[in-house]
C-alpha cells in the first residue's frame, strides 16, 4: 500500500531474505543497508533524504538481498510494485530491456563477489575443525594438570601450556595465541600481561572449554548425515530462545515453553536485535525444539529442553568465533 511509513530508530524496514513487494524513497532521516555477518551484521551503506532503496527486486521479484533499518527516526515513501508495473508498461521496449539488463548485471556481480569471498574464506581457514579440538584440549589438559584454583578461575603457567603445545601435541603456537584471544573475547579465559614477557593465564570457564572439547570431538566423528549443524544465521534465534527460556522454570521433563510473540515484541529492548516469530523454525526442523504452536490467546509459542540449548550455545559461539579469525594480521 502506497503512502508514508514512519520508522523509529533501530526499527527494521525489511530483512535480508524477505519477500519483495515495494521500493522506497527516503523522505527524512537516515537508513542503513545491512548484511548478516556471523552473529551480528555489517552496514554496507547509508541512505538519506531523496535516495531510493529496494528497487532491484522490481524486475525479478527475488527476495531482499540485504536488510534495511533506521539509523535515526525516519520516514519513507512506499512505492508498491503493483502500482509501478502499470507505469513501467508505458516505457519503450528498448528502455525496458536496458534497465532490466543493468539490474541483472548488478545481481550477477553481487553473486560473484559473494562466491569469491566464500571461496577465499574456505581456502584460508585458520582453524580446521580437528585443530580446534587439539588446541582446546591442550588448554583443558593444562587446567587439570597444573591449574591453581583462585577466586577468578584456574591460573595456569603459560610456559607449561606452550611446551605441551609444541613438544607433546606438536601444534603451532601462533594458532594457540589466536585461540587464546578468541577465548578471552568470549570470557572463557583471561590473559594478563605482567611485563618482561611474563603472563598470567586464568581459565575463567575451564568446565566449558573441557565440555566443548568432548562435544566437538564427538560431533566431528559422528557420521555427517547424523550431525545437527547450525549456521551463523540461526545463532540469534538460538541466543534469544536461551535468553527467554532461562527466565522460565522447566517442567519435570526439562522443557520450557516460551511465547514467540512476546519475544518478537520485546527482543529489541532486551537483546538489541529483532527476533521474528519465524526465526526459530529451522531449529525446529533440526529437532532442537518442538514445532511452534498457536495458543488459545492467539500467541505463538515454542517448547524446548532448556538445558540442551543452554549447553550447545557456547559451543557454537566458539566455533563461529574461530571461523571469523582472519588468516593474516
Amino acid at each position: 500500500m502506497s503512502g508514508i511509513k514512519k520508522l523509529k530508530t533501530g526499527e527494521v524496514l525489511f530483512r535480508e531474505g524477505d519477500e519483495s513487494d515495494a521500493m522506497y524513497v527516503v523522505k527524512s532521516g537516515r537508513l542503513a543497508i545491512t548484511k548478516s555477518k556471523g552473529s551480528g551484521e555489517i552496514i554496507l551503506a547509508e541512505k538519506k533524504k531523496g535516495e531510493m532503496l529496494g528497487e532491484m527486486a522490481f524486475f525479478d521479484h527475488k527476495p531482499r538481498s540485504a536488510g534495511v533499518k533506521a539509523i535515526t527516526d525516519a520516514e519513507v515513501i512506499v512505492l508498491p510494485f503493483s502500482s509501478l508495473y502499470a507505469q513501467f508498461k508505458t516505457f519503450p521496449e528498448w528502455l525496458k530491456a536496458v534497465v532490466k539488463t543493468v539490474n541483472s548485471h548488478l545481481r550477477n556481480a553481487n553473486a560473484r563477489i559473494k562466491n569469491l569471498e566464500q571461496a577465499s574464506g574456505a581456502d584460508e581457514e585458520v582453524f580446521p575443525p580437528h585443530l580446534v579440538t587439539r588446541l582446546a584440549a591442550v588448554i583443558s589438559l593444562i587446567g587439570f594438570k597444573a591449574g591453581e584454583k583462585t577466586e577468578g578461575g584456574l591460573v595456569i603457567p603459560f610456559s607449561v601450556l606452550r611446551n605441551y603445545c609444541i613438544q607433546i601435541f606438536q601444534q603451532p603456537t601462533n594458532k594457540l595465541e589466536k585461540m587464546m584471544e578468541v577465548f578471552s573475547a568470549l570470557g572463557l579465559m583471561r590473559v594478563e600481561e605482567l611485563g618482561e614477557g611474563k603472563r598470567r593465564i586464568t581459565l575463567v570457564k575451564h568446565d566449558v572449554i573441557t565440555a566443548f572439547v568432548d562435544w566437538y570431538n564427538k560431533y566431528l566423528f559422528t557420521e555427517e548425515s547424523k550431525r545437527v549443524p547450525l549456521t551463523e544465521k540461526e545463532m540469534p534465534a538460538l541466543r534469544a530462545l536461551v535468553f527467554y527460556g532461562s527466565k522460565i522454570e522447566p517442567d519435570d521433563k526439562g522443557y520450557v515453553q516460551v511465547s514467540l510473540t512476546e519475544m518478537q515484541n520485546n527482543s529489541m529492548k532486551d537483546l538489541n536485535t529483532l527476533f521474528n516469530v519465524n526465526d526459530a523454525d529451522s531449529l525446529a526442523e533440526k529437532k532442537l525444539t518442538e514445532e511452534k504452536q498457536s495458543a488459545s490467546d492467539g500467541q505463538l509459542t515454542m517448547k524446548f529442553k532448556r538445558q540442551e540449548l543452554e549447553e550447545i550455545l557456547p559451543f557454537w559461539e566458539i566455533i563461529f568465533a574461530l571461523k571469523k579469525v582472519p588468516s593474516r594480521g
